[in-house]
């Protein structure tokens, strides 16, 4: 076991690391920009390095003053959390010359799934469906107006190395795909350092359901469940659930058993995201993309589960096998671990709940919810001060329930008592969500918040 671990990143996931490590007897470094001296991740954590100003690509993402840190401090892992240098493969591969186990994948296969036009091959030649769409990157506007022809309109730009909603583009026809093509490309390249895009089918009305994965690579792996992602603003996640609402024991074995197939192909090791969107006309489902670290949404697994994601990456890393981490957790069956009730996972943003507006400021008054199957996890307290620098994430609000009901009822009684005042935030749009009547059903689709905020759109078929 690992006798003292770096957590390159900041906010709730590197207290989140921080306390994994501490239950499992490993001493802590934490790293910090100049604007997060206050913050609790430094003060929990046994030792802690500033790494520069508060700009990310002066810190967080400045690699060499990353290792530094881990140099000057004698660690022998790093753990990159989410975000920032989680899925980059320079940096994995960094570590490893450093002779610093990095937790998470290998750097070839950071890499692999990171080329998302790769990842589709992949998957695809291991039996899961995939969108149609280009064969890999695209070489110009030309290209790719070719193959939206051929699969017809609409058709989505995305980039290669992308995420987050960033260099992507919804094109409804081809008068519109030289321009999307290239505000798209200027986009990826500013974000990711490669303007490179690929194409795929547009479905109007899908579901974003990702897999949770677990593998030591040496060839074992499982599944952990589904999350049901598809409350989405800006493609980027408010709300998340597990089990899926959509999803039953028949397909949840079903697409299970593939990706499973699929990653013990490759030989994945560590902690992934495997994501598909399903059709909600027609209940097709597609593979997308796979995310090679720890989701911001980890605890709704967590919860269903009792199985501590961010412990079992670190003990995956230091050479533990699939079945001793998971201590007998493999009991439905078909690879995957038995879930338990229902959960459901608010993001509480520093945003305005109508506009989305970032909302930077000091909080002047912060109270977090308890009570049975309530789970806050936030690195924010009376007084902090939430930057502009950073994401805009202050807390996720996390409840199990019996069932979905309950999950529903508990996450509106938890939201009703958290207080956060001096910033605006995401807790009144979480409560009206709760309330409607098309979420308690079940019915939703990645619109939802359209529909949701312009009532006019109509609502969801009975």
């Amino acid at each position: 076991m690992f006798s003292n671990v770096l957590i390159a990143n900041r906010g709730e996931i590197a207290l989140r690391v921080i306390c994994a490590c501490k239950e499992l007897g490993i001493r802590t470094v934490a790293v910090y920009s100049e604007a997060d001296r206050n913050s609790l991740h430094v003060r929990f954590a046994d030792e802690a390095v500033c790494i520069g100003p508060a700009r990310a690509s002066d810190s967080y993402l400045n690699i060499p003053s990353v290792i530094s840190a881990a140099e000057i401090t004698n660690v022998d892992a790093i753990h990159p959390g989410y975000g920032f240098l989680s899925e980059n493969a320079n940096f994995a591969e960094v570590c490893e010359t450093c002779k610093i186990t990095f937790i998470g994948p290998s750097p070839e296969m950071i890499r692999l799934m990171g080329e998302k036009d790769r990842a589709r091959r992949v998957f695809r030649q291991a039996g899961l469906p995939v969108l149609p769409g280009s064969d890999g990157a695209l070489k110009s506007a030309a290209e790719a107006q070719a193959v939206a022809e051929s699969i017809g309109y609409p058709v989505i730009l995305k980039a290669v190395a992308g995420g987050g909603g960033r260099g992507m583009r919804v094109v409804q026809n081809g008068a519109e795909l030289a321009a999307a093509f290239a505000a798209a490309q200027n986009e990826a390249g500013l974000a990711f350092g490669s303007g490179d895009l690929y194409v795929e089918k547009f479905l109007p009305r899908p579901r974003h359901i990702e897999f949770q994965v677990l593998g030591d690579g040496s060839g074992r792996v499982a599944h952990l469940g589904e999350r049901e992602c598809t409350i989405q603003r800006r493609h980027q996640k408010l709300l998340e659930e597990s089990p899926s609402p959509r999803l039953g024991p028949v397909l949840r074995h079903e697409i299970g058993s593939l990706v499973i197939g699929a990653l013990e192909q490759i030989g994945y090791g560590s902690a992934g995201t495997v994501e598909f969107l399903m059709d909600e006309d027609d209940g097709r489902w597609y593979f997308i993309e796979m995310n090679t670290r720890v989701q911001v949404e980890h605890p709704v697994t967590e919860m269903v589960t009792n199985i501590d994601l961010v412990k079992s990456q670190i003990l995956i890393a230091a050479g533990e096998p699939l079945d001793s981490v998971l201590l007998g957790s493999l009991d439905d069956g078909n690879g995957g671990v038995a879930l338990h009730g229902h959960a459901i996972e608010c993001r509480i943003n520093a945003e305005h709940p109508q506009t989305f507006i970032p909302s930077a400021g000091r909080i002047t008054a912060f109270h977090t919810p308890g009570g049975t199957g309530v789970r806050v996890d936030t690195a924010a307290y009376s007084e902090c001060v939430i930057s502009p620098y950073y994401d805009s994430l202050v807390a996720k609000l996390i409840v199990r329930g019996r069932d979905r009901a309950e999950a529903i009822s508990r996450m509106s009684r938890a939201l009703g008592m958290f207080i956060i005042e001096g910033i605006d935030t995401s807790i009144p749009l979480h409560q009206r969500i709760m309330a409607d009547a098309d979420f308690r059903a079940g019915r939703f689709d990645t619109n939802f918040i359209q529909r949701f905020a312009h009532p006019a759109a109509g609502r969801y078929p009975q």
